[in-house]
């Protein structure tokens, strides 16, 4: 089982930047998936982007398309999120997850491991 923990959340202004950061241990990091989900106050958890075993390919949603961008680096089992032209509608705790295979999709029921969140507040 992926332990997970994401770190890089915080304040920021609208339309500035920020970068997550998620750590993974675990044997089968380097073949799972890795997805980004956020959860807001009252809202059910969102997906946001996938990224497959090896980098190679990434999905987002259209919330995000064009503002957020996943990447890996599978020699240091860590998965990243940069955020761009952020908006206050993107205030939420930031989760990333392990996917049971590797490639995911949209659901939750496809990944297996959470990590604890980080929350990013953004202001007007």
């Amino acid at each position: 089982q992926a332990r997970l923990v994401e770190s890089g959340g915080g304040l920021a202004q609208a339309g500035g930047s920020l970068r997550l950061s998620c750590a993974a241990s675990g044997r089968t990091f380097n073949s799972s998936a890795m997805g980004w989900f956020r959860q807001a106050p009252g809202k059910g958890r969102e997906f946001l982007g996938v990224i497959n075993w090896s980098g190679g390919f990434t999905s987002y949603a259209e919330a995000v398309k064009g503002r957020f961008t996943i990447s890996r680096d599978n020699a240091k089992n860590m998965v990243y999120l940069q955020m761009h032209s952020l908006k206050p509608e993107d205030t939420a705790v930031y989760y990333c997850a392990a996917g049971r295979r590797p490639w995911a999709g949209t659901d939750l029921e496809d990944f297996g491991a959470w990590g604890q969140g980080t929350q990013v507040t953004v202001s007007s």
